[in-house]
């Protein structure tokens, strides 16, 4: 099934991993992250500790019945519920349309950082260098190198300014028993774990594992050890960021972050001119990594639904792509995008983890020697319950955003 497996097991299982956290740590998850940081500051350490948790319980739950089943997150919708599956397609593919125009303009930014270049024209090169790279013979491996490398140099620049800006990690500590108002992290809550793993993000590398072959029970340990690499990458990153973002604040207490590109500006006061430059280099890689992750899931999600566009998949990534940059050439405003992009993915969270949840207990799809593990299953619920209750929670505020 899908490629022919490589003699290195672990190459795969990592670009998977890197295709999920990379999709995450896009332009969206540094912007949602240092906005928040900048207006919670030490209480916010309470939202990164519950997202990561919550993070893990979801990939993992995801992650092992799309690879016990050999099936993709819509077909395992459309056997729990006949027609579920076309609706969440439709709804993720959405999501990801909204975090993929974002995406664009996060690249916008970094090129913006970089040399000055007018955000209008920073959106045509980012949608054009995410097309060329689906242009290529081998797109896929393409990706896998790519997002692995570029993830990789996100979390040493990071490192570098949460150590350059001397967060005060003792309140950060301190802030996780003692947060206060409670309540007004509900929305920062839902809007990061949507950037986490809400939406198209979850099933990135999920489904990137079946294309290279891994599915059924004895496959198992390998998509778990996969999806354990990638949340671990996606949540060192959110610490180191948010410690880089808090160290920055508390130094600064009288400045505020510039609202059109938070993460650079606090980069640039943190680091200096060569911080400021190095993360406009990092900006445009996340960008690149997750306008590559968006398109290429989304249309995952769509390409069982029809044999033309399982046949025709190179051409629909591509359209996806093109279709982002000229909506986000139209729209502006890339950084408040983003934020909402993150919101809506986490109102689709509830729905898409109770389908896998329910598909879990179901033998058809599974398999007759296949039981989930209690654990899960009883954090997922937990986590549906929460992630719905937020979104309703949430709603007013996302519906601000659009005012």
């Amino acid at each position: 099934m899908g490629e022919k497996k490589k003699h290195s097991n672990m190459t795969t299982l990592m670009g998977a991993a890197f295709l999920m956290a990379t999709s995450a740590i896009g332009p969206g998850f540094l912007t949602q992250t240092s906005t928040f940081t900048a207006q919670y500051k030490s209480v916010f350490a309470l939202v990164i500790v519950c997202t990561i948790l919550l993070d893990v319980t979801t990939q993992l739950n995801i992650w092992s019945v799309i690879g016990v089943s050999g099936m993709r997150g819509q077909d395992i919708a459309n056997k729990v519920l006949p027609g579920l599956g076309y609706f969440i397609a439709f709804m993720v593919a959405l999501g990801g349309l909204a975090f993929n125009i974002g995406n664009v303009g996060g690249g916008a930014l970094g090129l913006n950082v970089l040399f000055g270049i007018p955000t209008t024209v920073g959106t045509f090169i980012a949608g054009i260098i995410g097309i060329l790279i689906f242009l290529s013979k081998d797109a896929k491996a393409s990706m896998d190198k790519l997002t692995k490398y570029l993830g990789s140099i996100m979390i040493i620049v990071v490192l570098y300014v949460a150590i350059k800006s001397k967060p005060p990690v003792g309140d950060a500590v301190s802030s996780i028993f003692h947060p206060g108002d409670v309540g007004a992290l509900v929305l920062p809550l839902i809007t990061l774990l949507g950037g986490s793993c809400g939406g198209y993000i979850t099933f990135s590398g999920a489904h990137r594992l079946l294309d290279a072959g891994y599915s059924g029970k004895k496959d198992l340990p390998h998509v778990r050890q996969s999806v354990l690499m990638g949340v671990s990458v996606s949540g060192i990153m959110r610490i180191l960021l948010f410690l880089a973002v808090l160290g920055v604040v508390t130094a600064n207490p009288d400045v505020t972050l510039d609202a059109s590109n938070p993460a650079a500006d606090a980069f640039r006061l943190g680091a200096g001119v060569i911080g400021y430059k190095i993360f406009g280099l990092v900006l445009f890689f996340a960008a690149t990594t997750s306008v590559i992750g968006a398109a290429y899931t989304s249309v995952s999600f769509l390409k069982t639904l029809h044999p033309f566009i399982m046949k025709n998949e190179k051409w629909f990534v591509i359209g996806f792509i093109t279709a982002s940059t000229l909506i986000m050439a139209v729209l502006g405003k890339p950084a408040a995008l983003l934020v909402l992009a993150g919101a809506l993915n986490g109102l689709i969270l509830p729905l898409t983890l109770l389908t896998i949840l329910l598909a879990s207990r179901n033998k058809k799809i599974v398999g007759e020697d296949y039981k989930h593990p209690t654990i899960l299953i009883v954090l997922g619920v937990c986590v549906v319950l929460l992630t719905g209750f937020s979104g309703i929670k949430a709603l007013p505020g996302i519906l601000k955003m659009f005012g």
